[in-house]
């Protein structure tokens, strides 16, 4: 006996995980795909994990943890999703573009600076959403400012001011558009420049064409309510981290949401028919680059494109100090992904690569 009431016929279990309705047997399918969440939950060992499924519309979601759960259910939780914020800005990108509010061959310094000469190679904004601006990961005084709040809010210590100023200055050392390196500081010098040339605010935009449109009243830039936005946890999973703060690198990866706003964002790009941002979420699967020994590895403006069986699947991860997130979508068989746990990513971590095998295989 372990103390614990017999939950009535139909009531969700302690992490909110509808059985089937009494008396009719679960498709073999379904049952198939509970299990394999199932463990796919238990091997991401950490504090809160979600693995949200979309099946042709059709929503199946698996949470636990080794944490106790929490008044409000771990589905229903904000979640930072790091980098993964970058298919957010690639949208909001594509959809200024294709409302002729902007055209992304703009000079991002002179979007900051309208006075400021910008010479015959500019680093452009489709350079930036695109990471081959020729900017390194972040920039080179991040680190000794970042230092001291290592372990709490280490981005908090780089301003917006800051990360803009250093950009104005900075001389690539390649050609802009010679070279792909994944830059944070270059996706976020595109939220700045994006804002100064619109004179809009970054939150604005990300609300107004991309939040709004799809529906996403669950996804925000930051933390609000310590009882609905998950908490992360160190390499441990036992220790809490402070809620993310972005500092000035907002676009790259400021965005927190719950599983089933990621789900309807997937979804929407698995059927835009019908969506207010139709054309855009066609356009960010359309492949623009290839690198790598036989061009092996391709990207669409926002998502990384790897070949399956069937055809291509989308997908981009992230983490934050305490959080890891991965979401992807595969057109062949009209499945999203989205996956989230609150314990920082460490050596031979299983979370990412459990998610991806999980869509991998489908």
């Amino acid at each position: 006996m372990t103390g614990r009431p017999t939950p009535w016929p139909g009531d969700p279990d302690d992490e909110g995980n509808a059985p089937p309705e009494p008396g009719l047997p679960e498709p073999a399918d379904e049952a198939a795909l509970r299990a394999r969440l199932a463990d796919a939950v238990d091997a991401a060992d950490a504090p809160d994990v979600v693995f949200a499924v979309s099946r042709h519309g059709r929503r199946t979601l698996h949470s636990g943890g080794t944490a106790p759960p929490r008044a409000v259910p771990r589905e229903d939780l904000r979640y930072e999703i790091g980098s993964a914020s970058k298919t957010l800005a690639g949208l909001l990108l594509t959809r200024l573009i294709r409302h002729g509010v902007l055209t992304g061959g703009e000079p991002a310094a002179a979007c900051l600076d309208a006075d400021r000469p910008v010479g015959p190679h500019p680093v452009t904004l489709a350079h930036l959403i695109t990471h081959t601006s020729g900017l390194p990961a972040l920039p080179a005084d991040f680190f000794p400012r970042a230092l001291p709040a290592w372990r709490t809010n280490p981005y908090a210590r780089y301003p917006a001011e800051r990360l803009t100023a250093t950009f104005l200055r900075h001389r690539p050392r390649h050609r802009p558009g010679a070279r792909w390196h994944y830059s944070n500081y270059g996706v976020s010098v595109l939220g700045h420049a994006v804002a100064a040339a619109t004179g809009t605010a970054w939150e604005d935009l990300l609300t107004g064409y991309v939040l709004r449109p799809l529906g996403l009243s669950g996804t925000a830039l930051r933390a609000e309510d310590e009882k609905t936005d998950a908490t992360g946890h160190r390499k441990d999973g036992r220790t809490p981290v402070p809620a993310f703060d972005a500092g000035g690198f907002q676009a790259a990866g400021a965005v927190r949401s719950t599983p089933h706003d990621l789900l309807a964002f997937l979804e929407a790009h698995l059927d835009p028919a019908g969506s207010p941002a139709a054309g855009a979420l066609g356009a960010v699967r359309v492949p623009v680059l290839r690198r790598g020994l036989g061009h092996r590895h391709v990207h669409t403006v926002t998502w990384f494109r790897h070949p399956t069986d069937g055809g291509p699947m989308y997908f981009h991860s992230g983490a934050t100090l305490g959080q890891q997130a991965f979401l992807g979508f595969r057109p062949d068989t009209g499945t999203a992904l989205a996956a989230v746990c609150t314990r920082r990513f460490r050596a031979h971590d299983p979370f990412i690569a459990t998610a991806y095998s999980f869509l991998a295989g489908e």
